[in-house]
């Protein structure tokens, strides 16, 4: 009996620094810095259009639905604006794949869902990053544009 207690006491005792040094800093990862990085450029698939915020976009001609993509990457080791940046080409390849799948040529109206707190924004993303972990949310509405 004693050794179980002993055992949960360490085990407990383990357990209350790493709750303690939890974090989830949020931060604003600027679009333009983001899609114009080399790792963006060869990732994203240009065919697929990408409008964030209330951007302004050709006639839809199609619409599909809104969609979201909740990613996480491991931050460890990397600083939070790589992760952030990391994990933002992911959803946004998540977001292509689901234009592929639809039959689409575009997503509109991208906006942030971070923590179910939708932010609308064409110059930023928002990004949770932690001890180990990175995240971004999307929301956007999968359609086909009109060629202009």
């Amino acid at each position: 009996m004693n050794k179980t207690i002993a055992t949960l006491a360490i085990v407990f005792s383990l357990a209350i620094p790493q709750h303690c040094l939890a974090r989830d800093t949020l931060y604003d990862i600027a679009l333009d810095e983001a899609l114009n990085s080399l790792e963006a450029r060869t990732a994203i698939d240009s065919s697929i259009q990408l409008y964030f915020g209330d951007r302004p976009h050709s006639k839809v001609l199609r619409d599909f639905g809104e969609f979201s993509t909740n990613k996480k990457t491991n931050a460890f080791g990397k600083s939070d604006v790589t992760a952030c940046r990391w994990v933002f080409l992911s959803a946004i390849i998540s977001l292509q794949q689901r234009v592929i799948r639809e039959g689409g040529n575009a997503v509109i109206n991208i906006k942030s869902n971070y923590r179910g707190r939708e932010t609308v924004s064409d110059s930023t993303i928002k990004c949770g990053a932690g001890a180990i972990m990175a995240g971004v949310a999307l929301k956007g509405t999968v359609v086909t544009l009109k060629d202009e």
